[in-house]
């Protein structure tokens, strides 16, 4: 039997399993680190499960962050220091980066808190988290204010791009099974990911092909 719900129904609900209930029902979400130092050089990382492609020209990203009425470590790094990274939850660190989900002092570098090792190339000031299977580094471009719920969308723009060249189809794609990502339901729950089925580029006139051999 299917279950029904209407707004007044979720709104009802006690806060957590709402959160839970809303936040899975939209279905699989990619899942990241993104890193951000403050001005004392301390490393922040937090995980994020709202990381979404935005263009591809210029190479643009963003990610939704909660209301600022409370301290946001990453928000002000970022708008401090112009910048940060997006790194790929692998299978193997994965209650390192749910542990990053903890509210931690300013002072306190998650980094050294959960275990996960950083490092740093010469062109982002931010922290990649070393062990990531792809790494992104991105320079903060604007910021959308969401007057609904005062959260805030953040747009980067991708500076650079890390990931073993073995984890690539031929057309360019990232194989995100290769490297061992992980995906996200809802606010806790992880999942590995497996490729169906790859398709050839659609047009009207032409019918539906699978791509084999990428």
């Amino acid at each position: 039997m299917m279950k029904q719900f209407d707004q007044s129904d979720i709104l009802a609900l006690p806060q957590r399993k709402r959160a839970q209930l809303i936040n899975s029902c939209s279905g699989l979400k990619s899942v990241n680190l993104i890193g951000s130092i403050d001005k004392h050089r301390i490393k922040n990382v937090a995980i994020f499960n709202s990381v979404v492609h935005v263009g591809s020209h210029p190479p643009l990203l963003g990610f939704m962050l909660r209301p600022t009425t409370v301290p946001r470590n990453t928000y002000d790094n970022i708008r401090e220091n112009g910048d940060f990274t997006v790194n790929h939850v692998h299978q193997n660190m994965l209650s390192q980066a749910h542990q990053t989900s903890a509210k931690y002092d300013p002072e306190v570098s998650e980094f050294d808190e959960v275990g996960l090792r950083s490092s740093f190339t010469d062109r982002i000031k931010s922290p990649y988290v070393t062990d990531s299977p792809v790494k992104i580094g991105c320079s903060f471009k604007n910021e959308y204010f969401i007057k609904e719920n005062a959260c805030r969308l953040i747009i980067g723009e991708i500076e650079e791009l890390i990931f073993d060249e073995n984890h690539q189809f031929d057309d360019g794609a990232i194989n995100i099974e290769k490297s061992d990502s992980v995906g996200a339901i809802g606010l806790d729950t992880y999942v590995s990911i497996s490729v169906l089925q790859r398709f050839v580029y659609a047009r009207p006139e032409e019918r539906m092909q699978k791509l084999n051999g990428s």
